[in-house]
């Protein structure tokens, strides 16, 4: 501390410049890595910085310190309740888990080893590099995500071609059901001809027994 009043950081015109600089730099940092909640103490120190360049006499360490603990309790309480970076209902800092079946676009091609693209509601930095499954995913293509993988690296699977496997299976199984009424139709005429040969046996006996 000693060391910082020496070197003039802590006067009261280098303090506010001071603390100006910290706040862009952390809030960058949270730009840079989304989730480490960088952008509440950088948005503290922003305005503590501003409030010390506007009103000089309020430039003290003490009073600066004061006026940063207020502006830190109003960006936190925006960050946690008001989603001020995400959709309302979704804070801006999401877990890792909560990015599954996330969809988003494709801003740079998607192969197996490279690739980025940006998810819906993705919050204040809503870029994620990104690999395919299998194949390559071209610029601009939807996409859901099918492994977050910790949310540094997601895994990801374009939706056309989800939309495929499901058309898919829901031809095979109208397959199946067409199949199945086919296999009955059959059963059931089988088990008609059953019952007219029955029949005419039955009339040609009575026939007999008549004549007699």
């Amino acid at each position: 501390m000693e060391l910082l009043f020496q070197a003039e950081l802590l006067t009261p015109e280098a303090l506010p410049i001071l603390l100006l600089a910290l706040g862009l730099a952390l809030s960058v940092a949270e730009a840079i890595a989304p989730g480490a909640n960088f952008i509440v103490v950088g948005i503290a120190l922003l305005g503590a910085g501003l409030v010390g360049l506007v009103f000089s006499p309020l430039a003290s360490p003490f009073a600066l310190a004061l006026v940063a603990l207020f502006f830190g309790a109003i960006a936190f309480y925006g960050y946690r309740e008001l989603d001020l970076y995400g959709g309302k209902g979704q804070q801006q800092t999401r877990d890792s888990g909560s990015l599954i079946g996330t969809t988003g676009r494709v801003t740079e091609t998607v192969t197996e080893t490279a690739g980025e693209v940006k998810l819906s509601g993705g919050g204040f930095n809503p870029h994620y590099s990104a690999r395919s499954i299998d194949g390559t995913i071209p610029e601009g293509s939807e996409v859901m995500v099918v492994d977050p993988g910790g949310g540094n690296v997601l895994t990801v699977e374009s939706l056309s071609a989800i939309e495929d496997d499901i058309d898919r299976e829901l031809a095979a199984g109208r397959d199946a059901i067409a199949e199945a009424d086919a296999s009955n139709a059959e059963l059931d005429e089988e088990a008609g001809d059953g019952s007219e040969s029955g029949s005419e046996t039955e009339a040609v006996d009575d026939a007999e027994v008549e004549t007699e």
